[in-house]
């Protein structure tokens, strides 16, 4: 079950306070927590609690915020032998807010993580040649993901793709038809097709539109309100799990997480997606980023409950 992850890698300062703040405002919060983050290394993290065997390249900086990203990937058991010390760069911070409902807004700062190259994957040619899914995402120079997603896939492995955060003039046709899978949520697909899905039926509707713009496969990722799955073989609503959710943060990169380790053990695509859809819910009832990945025990006991 062998999963590459080519993204970013962060550390996350996490304040949480009554409500979100407005433009000018200033709040006072009620705690705040300092962990890993980044959307590469959160889905490797939530791989690799999984029990897949993943491998994460990319860059953090010779800095202490360096030594934290890469002790925590350790613990969780991600291979960080092809992560680079960029000794020019600072390694990446993510700043969030998270208010009582559980939702959250962002600020990240790349870092070290926008100084990735060619030069990275170079080096780890052995790990694409066994790999049996890719993960990549934005946080990280484009030309490198879908160099990367051209490594993986002649290698025989599926590529899957994060377009968060959302470029504002969309992604280009040609680089949807560079992966197999791409998983936006609601902002992400607004961002891409001019339209937010908040329902089923405008869930369709925009995995169609990707599929047409050159997706192979598209999954909308709703939150909790599920996520619609379509492709040459599939074209189905996947019903979101009830759970007492407290933190949104982190739940979409736990949920690929989950679909990269069910689809690196054979699960065909809908039982991915619902595995998927299980991992992201359990994420959103805990604290923090990476390490709000749920077990595979608590996701089968999820499942099991329907």
């Amino acid at each position: 079950m062998s999963i590459v992850v080519v993204g970013s890698i962060n550390i996350d300062v996490t304040g949480y306070l009554d409500r979100l703040p407005r433009p000018g405002e200033t709040l006072h919060g009620e705690r705040y927590t300092i962990g890993l983050g980044g959307k590469g290394a959160n889905q490797a993290a939530a791989a690799a609690r999984l029990g897949s065997v993943v491998t994460m390249i990319g860059r953090v900086g010779n800095d202490p915020f360096g030594d934290t990203a890469l002790d925590a990937l350790g613990t969780f058991g991600v291979d960080t032998a092809s992560i680079r010390r960029d000794t020019q760069s600072a390694t990446g911070i993510a700043l969030i807010g998270v208010d009582r409902q559980g939702e959250n807004m962002i600020v990240v700062i790349g870092g070290a993580n926008m100084a990735l190259d060619e030069s990275d994957l170079e080096r780890t040619r052995a790990q694409f040649a066994t790999a049996k899914v890719l993960l990549t995402q934005r946080e990280v120079p484009m030309a490198v993901t879908l160099l990367a997603a051209e490594r993986a896939r002649a290698a025989g492995a599926i590529a899957i793709h994060d377009p968060a955060p959302a470029p504002a003039g969309g992604l280009r046709n040609e680089a949807l038809h560079a992966y197999d899978i791409v998983t936006p949520n609601e902002s992400e697909a607004e961002a891409l097709l001019g339209f937010r899905p908040d329902n089923e039926a405008d869930a369709r509707r925009a995995a169609q539109a990707l599929i047409a713009r050159g997706a192979r496969n598209a999954i909308v990722k709703l939150g909790a309100r599920g996520a619609y799955v379509a492709g040459p073989d599939v074209d189905l609503f996947i019903p979101p799990f009830r759970v007492a959710s407290v933190d949104s943060v982190a739940a979409g990169d736990c949920f690929n997480g989950g679909l990269a380790d069910a689809l690196a053990r054979g699960l065909k695509l809908v039982e991915a997606v619902r595995f998927a859809a299980a991992c992201g819910a359990l994420a959103t009832t805990r604290y923090g980023a990476a390490a709000s990945a749920p077990t595979r025990a608590e996701v089968e006991t999820l499942l099991a409950q329907g």
